[in-house]
């Protein structure tokens, strides 16, 4: 019996949607198409490193939600999800998504994660924003509000695919592979002397690397 090569229909349905608000405004889709279950699952890797423990989780740039539906599963119970998304689109799908899921307290919020108001903190936080689409300005304000976010001992968790630098220098203008620099410049600038892993993961469309800040403090017990 042959493999089934053909994506399941909820699949083919976020891609086609992830498509449409990527034609609409690549900069904050940007992609053309949702993370892949390899990459969704090396993004939520630090949620289930602290299984069983009850923890506060935060996704930010949610899109369809690929990898909310992997931090859905491995949610331990009684751990609190909070999930930003700023599309009003993609917000109304996720809360279609997570509506009453048992293990967990779960909260769709549309919102840029910048601007989000709360005063809780995460053990986690999962970033799938397309940081390289936006200004310097935007991703040092970015960054910083996820550091603040984060309790202390806790980790941040992000991704960018390979050879973007490449195909814009390729293909794009002269402002914008500057533009490209300045924000990897601004952010290597916010994680200096800071303790980070990388890995990266072939098994995406395209590959990607995944990053993972480790914040200074305790370990949630």
């Amino acid at each position: 019996m042959s493999e089934q090569t053909t994506p399941p229909p909820r699949l083919r349905a976020d891609g086609w949607a992830f498509l449409r608000e990527a034609v609409r405004d690549l900069r904050t889709t940007g992609a053309v198409a949702p993370s892949g279950r390899a990459l969704a699952q090396a993004l939520a890797a630090p949620v289930w490193a602290r299984a069983p423990h009850p923890i506060d989780v935060l996704e930010a740039g949610a899109g369809t939600g690929a990898v909310t539906r992997v931090l859905l599963r491995q949610l331990p119970r009684g751990a609190r999800l909070d999930v930003v998304e700023a599309n009003p689109r993609f917000a109304a799908r996720l809360r279609e998504l997570v509506a009453g899921h048992p293990a967990s307290r779960v909260t769709v919020h549309q919102a840029y994660v910048e601007e989000l108001a709360t005063e809780r903190r995460y053990d986690v936080i999962v970033s799938g924003l397309p940081l390289t689409n936006f200004t310097p300005a935007q991703v040092d304000r970015i960054i910083a509000r996820y550091l603040e976010l984060l309790h202390p001992g806790g980790t941040l968790t992000w991704f960018a695919y390979l050879g973007t630098r490449r195909a814009r220098a390729l293909v794009a203008t002269r402002a914008e592979v500057h533009r490209h620099a300045m924000v990897e410049r601004a952010l290597a600038a916010r994680l200096r002397g800071r303790t980070t892993e990388c890995r990266t993961v072939l098994a995406n469309l395209p590959p990607a690397r995944v990053w993972q800040l480790h914040t200074e403090g305790p370990e949630p017990t």
